[in-house]
């Protein structure tokens, strides 16, 4: 007799939906000479001296598990960095868990403050995993859209009016993926007296902290008021070309982090010990490479944004991370039509902007974070094919600045 294996599964986990993102990743893959713009990953390999490190670890037997929360030589290094960078202080030994990457950080997070109905605030477009990530631990995500006029910043009263009796947290990720907006500090303070007049948790996205291009970052919990309902989260992936390695931590007051503890010890036991010893040479001994990746970013963010907005796709300019949102309305197209249709005849690929939230359509993200050359090679691409869709661009002639 056949089984009806549908009736066996969790609805919750049937009602996810496939990452939009790796649609169009695994799509692009399967296909010759195209340029992905598609993934959020440095192209930058990873420093020698970390990989070298984690080399030399595995020559000495460093094999087996670490304590649960890590390696403390690791977590005194990110207390370190946190403190010195952020001037955030979390004790090693209570305050802080290294993860498998900032994504289980995040799922520990909801895990640990989230009961059944609980709403949590995503700011919108966001990375798609927030949703559900949410919806697995039983929560109920509520979206509270951005719009391009604001360079994709939430307002406090947008906030505000998202509220109500059952919301438990907000999550904020600045600088955003996918807009690369960042929330500079004043606009940060206004926004946590709402969060603290509503006694609201703060699950804090702050992966992309080493890339911002203004002014410098300033962390959540680093407000006034602001660190005892707060949970930082950061990994290594993204300023530190580390994607592959898997390596993020959550920092916290220690009640929240004695909890989510105990889930990780069920779930992950520990990161892999190898890799730890990677990310504490990352974070002793590679800042300066962090910041030529940083000015390498910078000048692309540059290039790519003018380059946007003379062929015909308003850009605003991100603050940080390495994503442009470009809007794409002129071309009277869907963001799924759009990205669909460039990859099939231009062969470039880059992500629908409604994969990140219903106010993410009409955009697309496309990351810089591809050499020069093929940035450039792939914006004639895009330039030759909007205008066979009949938007007019600037001249093919007009040349723009590298900075």
């Amino acid at each position: 007799m056949k089984h009806d294996h549908e009736h066996y599964l969790s609805q919750t986990a049937k009602d996810l939906q496939p990452s939009g993102i790796r649609k169009f990743f695994d799509l692009a893959a399967s296909m010759k000479d195209v340029i992905s713009l598609g993934v959020g990953e440095p192209d930058f390999i990873t420093p020698w001296s970390i990989r070298e490190a984690a080399i030399l670890s595995l020559e000495q037997g460093f094999t087996s598990y670490t304590a649960n929360a890590g390696l403390l030589e690791l977590r005194e290094e990110i207390s370190f960095y946190l403190s010195g960078r952020f001037g955030v202080q979390y004790d090693p030994k209570s305050q802080i868990i290294v993860t498998i990457g900032a994504s289980q950080a995040i799922d520990l997070a909801f895990r640990a403050i989230l009961n059944q109905g609980d709403e949590v605030l995503i700011v919108e477009p966001a990375f798609v995993s927030y949703a559900p990530l949410v919806a697995i631990a039983g929560g109920t995500p509520v979206a509270v859209a951005t719009s391009p006029a604001n360079g994709f910043k939430v307002t406090p009263e947008q906030i505000e009016a998202a509220i109500t009796g059952k919301t438990k947290a907000i999550l904020l990720c600045s600088p955003n993926n996918p807009t690369g907006s960042t929330l500079t500090k004043d606009e940060l303070i206004e926004i946590t007296e709402i969060i603290r007049k509503h006694d609201l948790i703060v699950v804090s996205d702050e992966i992309y902290c080493e890339l911002t291009y203004d002014e410098a970052f300033t962390s959540v919990a680093a407000i006034e008021g602001m660190y005892e309902r707060t949970i930082l989260i950061n990994g290594f992936s993204k300023g530190f070309a580390m994607t592959g390695w898997r390596l993020g931590f959550l920092a916290a007051p220690k009640e929240f982090v004695a909890v989510m503890l105990k889930i990780h010890q069920y779930t992950t036991m520990c990161a892999p010990n190898m890799l730890q010893h990677g990310a504490i040479e990352a974070l002793r001994n590679t800042y300066h490479e962090v910041e030529s990746m940083r000015n390498s970013y910078r000048r692309r963010r540059n290039y790519v944004v003018q380059t946007l907005n003379q062929i015909g796709l308003n850009c605003h300019t991100p603050g940080g991370a390495f994503y442009v949102f470009p809007s794409i309305r002129s071309t009277g197209l869907s963001s799924e039509q759009f990205a669909e249709e460039l990859l099939m005849q231009e062969k470039v690929a880059v992500v629908p902007g409604h994969v990140f939230g219903e106010s993410g359509e009409g955009y697309i993200r496309c990351s810089y974070a591809a050499s020069m050359d093929q940035l450039q090679e792939a914006l004639k691409r895009i330039r030759r094919f909007i205008e066979s869709k009949g938007v007019i661009a600037s001249s093919p002639s007009e040349k723009v600045k590298i900075r």
